[in-house]
């Protein structure tokens, strides 16, 4: 049973019957793409369509796809590394949503969609949105950081491993304009009103500026490993940021 999260400490209290579920397909570590996407098949498999989490999962699974095929064609310099960042990368999205479903601390940028799940006045496209902000602004540079550290390499620009990692921007920039038109109704899948300025906040979203950015982040904490103090700190920042964008994506429309 999932403990009830209105105990002083807890982040958030399960919201739907099937919680405990999908708790269960992110207790297991992935070791492959495709475990990656089975996980994430699963929490597609139980989330009804009023769980804003369903989402952003829908969205991070059509990038997994994407990821997974242009590694088994050869798309990369150096696919094992490439696979090895998107499984690292999915496990921070797991481990995030797995603290929030045991009511342990989750990073505030992932607490902005799931503490709103049911909130049905917001835009499918805003849940998806959020935990895009979330994974790539805050938990991307962590993966490039868990990456290069098992691969015995360093984050640096102008490398094979950086141009196999912007390589992807053009297809991740479909992927996001095909969800923006897809997921552009509430969240229980009626019409949003004629005026919503939904476009004017979803419009200064760009991955390619994003996931610069979390490269020369990750850049950043390698250079602070030796100073524990800074790079939490500079973490906690990081994060904080992340929730404010976070949130102005999530306001009610």
């Amino acid at each position: 049973m999932l403990p009830d999260c209105r105990a002083p400490g807890l982040s958030c209290r399960p919201m739907f019957a099937y919680d405990s579920k999908i708790l269960a397909a992110v207790s297991t570590a992935p070791q492959s793409i495709p475990d990656v996407v089975g996980i994430m098949q699963t929490i597609d498999c139980f989330c009804d369509d009023g769980d804003g989490l369903k989402w952003f999962n829908w969205l991070y699974l059509g990038v997994t796809r994407a990821v997974l095929s242009r590694v088994g064609s050869g798309g990369f310099s150096d696919p094992s590394w490439m696979a090895s960042l998107d499984i690292h990368f999915g496990s921070f999205y797991f481990a995030a949503l797995r603290a929030s479903l045991t009511g342990r601390p989750a990073p505030g940028c992932w607490q902005a969609l799931f503490t709103q799940r049911q909130q049905s006045a917001i835009a499918r496209i805003q849940f998806a949105m959020a935990g895009i902000n979330a994974h790539i602004n805050h938990d991307l540079p962590l993966a490039i950081v868990a990456t290069c550290r098992a691969s015995s390499s360093a984050p640096r620009h102008g490398t094979a491993h950086y141009n196999d990692y912007t390589a992807l921007n053009s297809t991740l920039d479909d992927l996001i304009e095909t969800a923006k038109q897809t997921l552009n109704v509430r969240l229980l899948g009626d019409v949003l009103p004629p005026v919503s300025q939904l476009e004017n906040t979803l419009g200064a979203w760009n991955v390619a500026a994003a996931r610069e950015s979390a490269w020369s982040n990750a850049e950043l904490l390698w250079h602070l490993a030796d100073v524990p103090a800074l790079s939490a700190s500079f973490l906690d920042t990081l994060d904080g940021l992340t929730t404010v964008a976070g949130k102005a994506i999530m306001v009610p429309v």
